[in-house]
């Protein structure tokens, strides 16, 4: 996405945006600054908007001055934070973008095991800073992902069979709503919202800081395990049933890729496509060597390496395949189980995975996430055992026509198979019907907590619930 001279929608009048920049502690910047168009890229760069004015907030308060000018002024509001929503939520066309990625303030407490996180900060930076005392919070498996969207949207990762999604191990947060109030949303605090918060995504307010439980996590027992194509069928068999048994220390995930040319991959595997198993063992690094043998033995695999690692080198292992400004196309679902009909949809699509970027990856959802009821977070799918993504990713526009084109099919066919709804952070711009499925039964609460907090629906740039009638 470079320079573009479209036009930007008429906007305030000029002395409204001095009152509101001459009131801001952060950066103003509108079309026509020199920062202008580094400051409206996101992550994805098939999302091409131009934003009336883009605020690189330094506080709440640039927040809630954001907000009341939005309101007041008619413009919709985009907040980011990690900016990695693939489908562009951290920007908006002839809006004002509230970029939250200055404030990355973070305060552990070790002996309370808690962690108090500026919305600006990635899992990058709560992990780094998480790590100097032995502990951790379950989040994604990208580091650069904002730590705000992914917990918003549930969010999980390598502890999550262990721990909890994030949102299950959020404490509290301050949340700027619609009316520029900054409220505690907690279990004795606006309980409400904090149920809504918890899987709702952005629907409710800018989330300024979080408050997280920590765990005891350092070095992890970590690595690849890669397979031939042909025994793609066999590996999706051995994954779903060696998960179904194994300890929740142990996470791992099934995926079809494009083999990257750097280590730990022996140079005559470098860019062929092979299925593989990721895997990482959180507890005990002698059981984790061995809990996870028959990964590394089953097959025989094509490579196969285990070995300890500080946790954050493992969650931000894969960034150097996802920088920012690739073009993405993403469909999800969940699914209760690997049935044979969605083995056979796998491995008639996946080996088909168009570029080492791109990504066909089965997580596991059950340990920890089955503990908690349906009904007790927004986030309601607590009952599927798995949830895949399939990801076309190209560092050129060109060809993306044709790689959406095969995630659209290969998603047709395992369709059918899933549990009806997705992950929210791994829709993209799907339509209100995707939405209420991936919220089930908790849609219609999620819809009168969004009437009470944000009745005229200001925060719709999201994959929004509007408000009740």
């Amino acid at each position: 996405m470079g320079q573009s001279s479209a036009p930007v929608p008429a906007g305030p009048a000029e002395p409204a945006m001095e009152t509101l920049v001459s009131a801001l502690r952060g950066k103003a910047i509108r079309p026509g600054d020199d920062a202008y168009d580094a400051a409206r890229r996101v992550y994805n760069a098939d999302i091409d908007c131009r934003p009336r004015l883009v605020v690189q907030c330094a506080d709440v308060a640039d927040v809630i001055h954001c907000i009341n000018f939005a309101r007041e002024e008619g413009l919709t509001p985009a907040v980011r934070c990690g900016g990695h929503s693939v489908p562009g939520f951290g920007t908006c066309e002839g809006g004002l973008v509230i970029d939250l990625s200055g404030m990355k303030g973070i305060r552990v407490d070790p002996v309370r095991r808690v962690a108090r996180v500026d919305g600006g900060c990635t899992w990058g930076d709560l992990d780094h800073a998480t790590h100097a005392f032995g502990l951790a919070t379950p989040g994604g498996v990208i580091s650069t992902t904002g730590v705000g969207g992914l917990t918003l949207g549930g969010g999980f990762g390598y502890l999550t069979r262990r721990y909890g999604l994030s949102c299950d191990n959020l404490i509290s947060a301050d949340v700027v709503t619609a009316g520029g109030r900054m409220l505690t949303a907690s279990a004795t605090e606006n309980p409400e919202l904090f149920w809504a918060i918890r899987g709702g995504g952005g629907n409710f307010g800018v989330v300024t800081s979080l408050e997280f439980r920590l765990h005891p996590v350092s070095m992890v027992y970590a690595g690849p395990a890669l397979y031939p194509l042909e025994k793609g069928a066999e590996v999706l068999r051995f994954f779903g049933d060696f998960m179904a048994g194994a300890p929740r220390e142990l996470s791992a995930f099934f995926a079809y890729l494009i083999v990257p040319p750097a280590p730990p991959f022996p140079e005559h595997l470098h860019g062929k496509t092979l299925c593989g198993i990721v895997y990482v063992y959180s507890g005990d690094l002698e059981e984790g060597e061995r809990v996870t043998r028959p990964i590394r033995e089953f097959g025989p695999p094509a490579f196969a390496v285990g070995h300890a690692a500080p946790y954050p080198a493992v969650q931000s292992m894969f960034d150097p395949l996802l920088p920012k400004g690739l073009y993405h196309y993403w469909k999800a679902d969940f699914v209760d189980s690997l049935t044979g009909p969605v083995i056979a949809g796998h491995v008639r699509y996946g080996p088909e995975i168009p570029t080492v970027n791109s990504a066909v990856h089965i997580y596991p959802l059950d340990g920890a996430v089955h503990d908690v009821a349906s009904g007790d977070t927004a986030f309601a799918y607590r009952d599927v055992n798995f949830v895949h993504v399939l990801a076309a990713v190209s560092p050129e526009p060109g060809p993306m026509p044709r790689y959406r084109e095969w995630v659209r099919s290969y998603w047709s066919a395992l369709h059918p198979h899933s549990a009806g709804g997705a992950y929210v952070n791994f829709l993209m711009e799907e339509g209100d019907e995707r939405i209420a499925a991936s919220y089930r039964g908790n849609y219609a609460r999620l819809a009168a907590v969004k009437k009470e907090y944000d009745p005229a629906n200001l925060f719709r740039r999201n994959q929004n619930i509007p408000p009740s009638a």
